[in-house]
């Protein structure tokens, strides 16, 4: 099953936002509570909370970043 076209942008919120508050909250938990018995369970807790602000703020920010950048690419000739 493939999703229409149409929710493109709620896709990729979606995937760009879990993959980045894993990767954020994982190097945020080793650094704050260095990697030891408990580091599994911390990152899962801290992604819990990561997420949820993660794939709204994409929703919502993605589009001025394409904006700014679209303004910074040469348009081919």
């Amino acid at each position: 099953m493939k999703i229409p076209k149409k929710y493109t942008h709620v896709v990729f919120a979606f995937f760009m936002s879990l993959l980045m508050a894993l990767l954020m909250s994982g190097v945020l938990t080793a650094l704050l509570t260095g990697i030891n018995q408990l580091f599994l369970s911390h990152w899962i807790h801290a992604f819990i909370y990561a997420w949820p602000i993660a794939f709204p703020s994409v929703l919502t920010i993605a589009p001025i970043v394409r904006k700014i950048v679209a303004s910074l690419i040469e348009q081919s000739a």
